[in-house]
């Protein structure tokens, strides 16, 4: 089964369509809001090689990117591969 983390924060457009865009490929995904939370934070930004933006997205423990990442895989038709694990 795959495991799909995100992390965002509160009042995130970017959040909300890469959100929008998981839940319409029908998969699970845990979500981890750093908004208040310094230890998250750091946490993602460890995880991400230093990138302190939001969302920031994990398939399989990979980091993909942000939402704009996210979008450049499925229009490369490349998320659905990913998320078939």
């Amino acid at each position: 089964m795959v495991k799909i983390e995100i992390y965002t924060g509160n009042l995130c457009g970017y959040c909300t369509a890469a959100k929008r865009l998981l839940k319409q490929k029908s998969v699970k995904f845990s979500e981890k809001n750093v908004h208040n939370d310094i230890e998250k934070k750091s946490e993602m930004m460890q995880r991400s090689h230093g990138s302190r933006s939001v969302p920031q997205i994990f398939i399989n423990d990979i980091h993909v990117g942000g939402c704009d990442e996210l979008f450049d895989l499925e229009r490369l038709g490349k998320l659905d591969k990913m998320l078939e694990a």
